[in-house]
């Protein structure tokens, strides 16, 4: 069992043996969500009342920064763990956070709508391999796991685009567009990662230390967008 938890990996063109620092790249780009998580927590210390549920998410996306240096330099299947945990509780919470804030709905509604979202998420992936017959996580590089990701942005932001609230404060139209945009990002970052192995014999250094760059700037612009929705109930 220890040989399983500690066996190497590697999953990208930069890693080219099994020494710590064989990825500097990838490693230090993941200084970009401690940077994300900084500012959104500068940013809500600067609002007229604090936000707990934001400031935990952003404490997660430092976590998330943390999780993934360590999968980028230990290179083992433990710190792969380490990596990929923490991405899915940020993006499950983020989605029962949208769901209560955005659209106001009860506590136990949104639970039990994010809990078909994880379903969802954990069938999807081999739903469309039976369908294909394609083995689609080796040919994505292992990114189909985040198509459910884009779909909820885009169905979130289709939801706010299409719904109408006469609370104050809180522009639907403007998170909505907000939520398409961050998607669009959120595609081209998940290109990147794709991209990687297909571009090793070109590009060495390959693209994934883009999809961090990339990345962090989404999880930001989600928290700042669900910074700038007040919604008293959910407080």
């Amino acid at each position: 069992m220890s040989e399983t938890w500690f066996a190497p990996i590697r999953a990208y063109c930069e890693r080219t043996d099994a020494t710590f620092w064989a990825e500097p790249a990838n490693a230090l780009s993941n200084a970009a969500f401690l940077a994300a998580a900084g500012a959104v927590l500068w940013r809500e210390r600067e609002g007229d009342r604090p936000d707990p549920f934001v400031r935990a998410l952003a404490g997660l996306v430092a976590v998330v920064g943390l999780g993934s240096f360590l999968f980028h330099t230990l290179a083992v299947r433990w710190s792969l763990l380490a990596d990929v945990i923490p991405i899915a509780a940020f993006i499950h919470a983020y989605f029962f956070l949208a769901l209560r804030r955005f659209f106001g709905l009860g506590r136990a509604a949104a639970l039990g709508l994010t809990l078909l979202f994880l379903g969802f998420g954990f069938g999807l992936e081999p739903a469309l391999t039976a369908a294909s017959g394609l083995n689609l996580d080796a040919l994505s590089n292992g990114s189909i796991g985040y198509v459910p990701a884009i779909l909820a942005l885009l169905g979130v932001g289709t939801g706010l685009l299409l719904t109408t609230d006469a609370r104050r404060g809180f522009d639907r139209r403007a998170s909505g567009r907000a939520l398409f945009i961050i998607a669009v990002l959120f595609g081209l970052s998940l290109t990147f990662r794709t991209l990687d192995r297909n571009l090793c014999a070109s590009l060495p250094l390959g693209t994934h230390f883009l999809w961090h760059l990339l990345n962090a700037a989404v999880l930001y612009g989600l928290l700042m967008t669900a910074l700038g929705a007040h919604w008293d109930r959910f407080r």
